[in-house]
């Protein structure tokens, strides 16, 4: 067997392939299933924006927060093959530290800023006129 060869096991589920290393990939239904809830969960949130079907703009933008959060894992799970299985777990580690790391960066920023603009000396209104 060549380096460049693509052996093909056929399931139950749809035609799984594997690289020269034996590293499975996905099924050409588990991506009509990645494929299909991919558009449903960007229509969904479109349809909230433009028909305004909810009273609350709070309600609204937590359903599509929710709905991106879905997104993320069914474009982790259906398109990137991420799982316990793939390498022994260690993308999907690797993965989830890459996600701890950029929480921690975003939200540490945030916090940051929220807590300079609050703990700021207040300007007197002469300071705060432009100077000419």
């Amino acid at each position: 067997m060549s380096l460049h060869s693509t052996p093909t096991m056929h399931g139950a589920s749809g035609d799984v392939r594997q690289d020269a290393h034996g590293h499975a990939h996905g099924s050409r239904r588990g991506y009509r299933i990645g494929v299909a809830l991919s558009i449903l969960l960007t229509v969904v949130p479109f349809w909230l924006v433009m028909s305004r079907p909810l009273p609350d703009a709070r309600v609204t933008t937590a359903i599509i927060f929710a709905l991106a959060l879905i997104q993320i894992v069914v474009h982790v799970i259906s398109f990137l093959h991420l799982d316990t299985r793939s390498e022994g777990g260690w993308t999907l580690l690797a993965f989830l530290f890459t996600v701890v790391i950029v929480v921690l960066t975003i939200g540490g920023s945030i916090w940051v800023m929220y807590h300079l603009n609050v703990n700021m000396m207040p300007m007197p209104d002469a300071a705060a006129a432009p100077m000419h």
